[in-house]
């Protein structure tokens, strides 16, 4: 890794629109985010059935039928965007893939989103008493009836992913674990070294450890001096240094912005910082994990 001309980028690109906080009352302002989005040359939207649940949503599916109202509003964004969900979520159980239970998530999130087909649809947390060859099964039966396209896996460990891969005769192609200089699990898990094995693409989410590495709350002293010390080398922000570090790992993540800012995603994909040296790297590592690399 030697800086910015040799970043590599994924099919999904660069940046995807995270939409956990898509609680807006405005279709108006919804549509904006969106179209701000397409036009920083951003194609990914990440949604969940369950996301509208928090941020001030109206509940379960709330940011489905959000998009789906942006989408019917405006069709020609359909062409633009990938319209990326999960399922497996349900409230009170709380993880259910039973075969009648992830198909009945998967046709609904098709209703809310107003599309006859989704991009691509992960399962969103391993259910630990499902058996991945029925959780295959169900699968691959939405994609021959072609409600889905790409299928995907989320906060999996290696093991479960390569449990259900061995049962799907479709490659999985997204893998979507939490990563930040704040939370470096897929660095040592094995999941980065999966996803590189087998060609999986990365969707980091949380890139910012949720704010807290603008904030500075609840993190290491050591790892915001370092994040400071290379924004201020490199004439830069916090947070474009924090997005940089997620794009720098040459299993080409892919960085979730979970803002719903217009602003705040031309900043991010606009700006010039968008890898980092690899004794910066390191730097953040050691600082992060609080103890110097061996």
């Amino acid at each position: 890794m030697t800086g910015d001309t040799n970043l590599h980028i994924s099919p999904f690109g660069r940046y995807g629109l995270g939409l956990w906080r898509f609680t807006t009352e405005s279709v108006d302002d919804a549509t904006r985010l969106i179209s701000t989005a397409v036009d920083c040359g951003i194609s990914l939207l990440d949604n969940a059935a369950v996301y509208g649940r928090n941020w001030g949503g109206k509940g379960f599916g709330a940011a489905e039928e959000l998009l789906g109202s942006v989408l019917q509003r405006t069709p020609s964004l359909r062409a633009k965007v990938c319209v990326a969900t999960k399922g497996g979520i349900t409230p009170g159980i709380p993880y259910d893939q039973s075969p009648t239970t992830l198909r009945r998530e998967c046709e609904d999130s098709l209703r809310r989103l107003r599309v006859e087909r989704i991009d691509l649809y992960q399962i969103h947390r391993p259910d630990l008493f499902a058996h991945p060859q029925e959780t295959a099964e169900t699968l691959m039966a939405l994609r021959r009836e072609g409600k889905i396209d790409r299928v995907g896996v989320s906060n999996f460990s290696p093991s479960q992913h390569e449990a259900l891969a061995a049962h799907l005769n479709v490659p999985i192609e997204t893998s979507q674990p939490e990563y930040s200089a704040a939370a470096l699990a897929p660095l040592r898990d094995g999941t980065f070294d999966l996803c590189m094995r087998e060609g999986v693409t990365p969707l980091a989410w949380s890139p910012l450890a949720g704010g807290r590495l603008v904030t500075g709350e609840n993190v290491r002293p050591e790892l915001m001096a370092v994040i400071d010390e290379i924004a201020a080398a490199r004439s830069t922000t916090r947070e474009q240094v924090a997005y940089a570090f997620v794009l720098s790992h040459p299993s080409r993540p892919v960085v979730l912005l979970g803002t719903q800012k217009p602003e705040r995603l031309v900043a991010a994909t606009s700006s010039p910082v968008q890898s980092l040296e690899r004794t910066e790297l390191y730097r953040i590592v050691a600082a992060s994990e609080g103890r110097p690399l061996p």
